[in-house]
């Protein structure tokens, strides 16, 4: 049986030596230059740590409003996987959600193409509906927004349960 591989550091993941960047006579290739910017930050304990604060809450703040976008219509999930995304450049944690969350949805997709065309029409018109009845929930709750256009006000005034 094999033991299961130990969670990767992303800060020690790179083994190399650090080089000098400060001497302006330094040559990179093209990869090395793409990424000399983050080396340089890592070396630095103060600047590494101020980088990966920055990253950790611009991630967040943009998982948190995927999250919150998630039952509106609209890109909510994406958003969400963009911010794991943001995340994972710094966070093995993340790097792991996203890694899970990319799996199953995977899976998923296989399943639903696998599917006959009126099983993922339901699924489609199933998924309609939940979405209605969360729009709809909030809206009998909290009442239509003032930035709604008066001619949509009116619509929604006429369904049931929204005023």
């Amino acid at each position: 049986m094999t033991e299961p591989a130990a969670p990767r550091d992303r800060a020690r993941e790179d083994t190399r030596t650090p080089v000098d960047y400060s001497d302006a006579n330094v040559t990179l290739d093209a990869d090395e230059d793409r990424w000399a910017w983050r080396a340089r930050l890592r070396h630095n304990p103060v600047t590494h740590a101020v980088w990966r604060t920055v990253v950790g809450v611009v991630g967040g703040l943009v998982t948190v409003a995927g999250l919150i976008m998630v039952p509106a219509p609209g890109p909510g999930w994406l958003v969400v996987f963009f911010g794991l995304l943001i995340l994972a450049s710094e966070f093995e944690f993340a790097q792991r959600w996203l890694d899970f969350a990319k799996h199953h949805v995977s899976r998923w997709n296989d399943w639903i193409m696998g599917q006959a065309v009126w099983v993922r029409g339901l699924v489609g018109l199933g998924t309609l509906a939940i979405v209605w009845v969360v729009v709809w929930a909030y809206l009998a709750v909290a009442g239509v927004p003032q930035f709604v256009p008066e001619w949509a006000d009116q619509l929604l005034s006429q369904v049931p349960g929204i005023e």
